[in-house]
């Protein structure tokens, strides 16, 4: 999570209201992430990774409906443009765990959103695509479904909820599906990708890497752990007093490479 959510004068993304009722903690300036881009990508060659994933945040880059912030686009144009100089792949994520609050807390129930959600992923990608290196349009189709309509961890903070988490995947397949027809995201889409999740031991994470050696991308979970109800549990680097510097053991970074 880059901060800079969920408080006055900021986008406002589905987590806001449970935020505001102290349910959990918000992104807050997570460590500065949104200013300090440039400086934690500085520390991605040094861990023997050949590139990162960025995740483009929709409720940043769209805060109201139809109202598209050139600025934050921008922004993340200038921090793909950075890691690129030093040589790293980027690949941009279209959709993760959160999405704008105008478009509700069931919004992949909604039709109405489709469009919207279609329209802002091609924007996306006409704008960032030729200067990243690949496209995934949900980090997690699956964990968004089952979170939301199933355990109760997220939005809509449903549990048990089949019949609706069946619909959402159905209008999740759909919107991917979309995309990877559409003349401007197809081109760019990842074919396959797996994500490890670093909160497990190092023998669980090498075999994920040994079963995952044929994949287009892996991607480990993740580069800084970030605040608020979408952090990572376990981050590869970290601020301390100010500076940014690898948090990782050796022994994770030698099973991950």
């Amino acid at each position: 999570m880059e901060g800079g959510f969920d408080r006055p004068h900021e986008p406002a993304t589905c987590f806001s209201p449970t935020i505001a009722l102290g349910r959990h903690d918000g992104p807050g300036d997570a460590e500065g992430l949104w200013r300090d881009y440039e400086h934690v990508i500085d520390l991605v060659p040094s861990l023997g990774l050949d590139g990162v994933r960025l995740g483009i945040e929709w409720a940043r880059v769209e805060p109201r409906r139809g109202v598209y912030d050139d600025s934050a686009l921008t922004r993340y144009g200038q921090v793909i443009g950075h890691a690129r100089s030093l040589g790293l792949d980027v690949t941009i994520a279209l959709f993760g765990d959160v999405w704008p609050s105008w478009t509700g807390l069931e919004a992949w129930l909604l039709p109405w959103v489709v469009p919207y959600a279609t329209q802002y992923a091609t924007r996306v990608v006409d704008r960032l695509g030729d200067v990243a290196t690949g496209v995934v349009v949900f980090t997690d189709a699956e964990r968004l479904v089952s979170r939301g309509f199933l355990d109760a961890t997220a939005p809509p903070w449903r549990r048990g909820a089949l019949a609706d988490a069946a619909s959402a995947r159905r209008q999740v397949e759909h919107v991917a599906r979309s995309l990877s027809n559409d003349a401007t995201v197809g081109p760019h889409l990842v074919a396959t990708t797996r994500t490890i999740e670093m909160n497990q031991s190092l023998e669980a994470i090498a075999e994920q890497r040994r079963r995952a050696s044929t994949c287009d991308e892996l991607y480990v979970r993740s580069l800084v752990r970030g605040r608020g109800p979408t952090s990572a549990s376990v981050g590869l680097v970290a601020q301390r007093a100010g500076v940014w510097s690898t948090s990782a053991t050796p022994e994770l970074l030698d099973v991950l490479g």
